[in-house]
């Protein structure tokens, strides 16, 4: 496909895609998202940072802030709402309630993002790029918090927003949120895997190509999710011993494992964390394969829980998920919907953070840890709690 777009003057020079399978390295092009020789996923490559990363305290918080070790070049104003710098906050009531003991675990509250989820540090990479590349808009398809970011850094940036979500399906406040920001929405039948079939035919099965797609099948939006991994660090001063993030699409996961891993390869920490990735029962194809030591998800055609964020059956980023966990001497586990739900309540009612359901999974994956006798007492980690209780209202109205 010959577009005309030309990736370097947003791109820094030595930075390059990667197949994650057999290892073919290509030059960057905006509509280069799988590998041309395996048709397996890329990863951005990006050249290591001259940076001293004791001085980086000096800098204000956020995505932009550890801008050597992402691929936008440095000359390139970023469409920025001010997202990253989230709050890191040790969880010690409900701990010790829940388990009897004091673990040490702390909460990554990407719910204090922008528009109230983790999708935000994305978003500003990705619409930056689109920006100025010179698209019209940007196309997403969604499960809710997606539409919400990318409408919310469209309009910051001056472009189109057309979000394609599976009807009936989005929790309140997040289509909410893309209406306020102007999205065009465009509802399907099914659930998120039909959404996003639809924007794959509507960008690779037409001539037209003035609108970029921004769902995490796209690297370079995924560079800006590693920077959760920055943060975790420099916040706790150390690596912690394992992370625990949900998975539904499973970009998040690998591009936090990804942030770790860049760290370490630059020489800026010397050990690596365990990748922990919790899915709801329902929606759970990477849990299942791990439970039965399967080596290919076990999709599912019609996935159903109350954590919509994660309601995704056939997660397009399997494959860096699994090797994210599997690179990290880590886990896939899943959790049902009620102990989703209390740990929503838990969390909300002994420590002050209200959270969405798909977030809860984390907390409620920690508990399972703990009964599985899987983590120490002695260890550090860290929950990514991914987005803001106000994204789900009507869950919340029902407890």
């Amino acid at each position: 496909m010959g577009f005309h777009y030309n990736i370097w003057n947003v791109v820094k020079k030595g930075v390059y895609l990667k197949c994650i399978n057999c290892g073919k390295e290509f030059e960057p092009q905006p509509y280069l998202f799988k590998c041309p020789k395996c048709s397996s996923l890329l990863e951005v490559i990006v050249p290591e940072p001259h940076l001293d990363w004791e001085k980086l305290s000096g800098r204000k918080p956020g995505v932009w802030k550890y801008r050597e070790l992402l691929p936008i070049r440095e000359d390139i104003e970023p469409v920025s709402l001010g997202e990253g710098g989230t709050p890191l906050v040790p969880l010690k009531r409900v701990v010790l309630r829940d388990t009897g003991r004091d673990y040490r675990i702390y909460a990554k509250f990407e719910g204090a993002n922008p528009t109230g989820s983790f999708k935000d540090r994305g978003m500003t990479v990705g619409i930056t790029l689109a920006k100025y590349l010179g698209f019209k808009g940007v196309i997403v398809a969604s499960t809710g918090n997606t539409s919400a970011s990318a409408a919310a850094y469209a309009a910051r940036a001056g472009l189109e927003c057309l979000v394609v979500l599976p009807r009936g399906k989005v929790a309140r406040g997040k289509l909410s949120q893309a209406i306020l920001h102007g999205a065009r929405i465009v509802e399907v039948e099914g659930s998120f895997d039909n959404a996003l079939e639809y924007v794959m035919e509507k960008i690779f099965g037409s001539s037209e190509h003035s609108y970029y797609p921004l769902n995490s099948l796209n690297p370079w939006r995924l560079e800006g999710q590693k920077t959760i991994a920055y943060e975790i660090v420099d916040e706790l001063g150390r690596v912690p011993d394992y992370v625990v993030v949900p998975v539904g699409n499973a970009g998040n996961i690998s591009a936090i494992w990804k942030g770790f891993k860049e760290l370490y390869m630059f020489g800026y920490i010397d050990k690596l964390p365990r990748m922990i990735g919790v899915q709801a029962e329902g929606a759970s194809p990477l849990a299942n394969m791990w439970e039965n030591k399967g080596k290919k998800p076990l999709f599912v055609d019609k996935p159903e829980t109350i954590a919509t964020a994660i309601r995704i059956g056939k997660p397009i980023n399997w494959m860096k998920a699994v090797r994210a966990v599997i690179e990290s001497n880590g886990m896939f586990l899943k959790v049902s919907d009620e102990e989703i739900i209390e740990a929503l309540r838990k969390i909300a009612r002994y420590e002050g953070i209200g959270v969405e359901p798909a977030s809860a999974t984390a907390y409620a994956g920690f508990l399972k840890l703990v009964e599985k006798e899987t983590i120490s007492i002695d260890e550090i980690g860290v929950l990514v709690l991914t987005g803001h209780a106000l994204k789900d209202p009507d869950t919340i109205n029902s407890l």
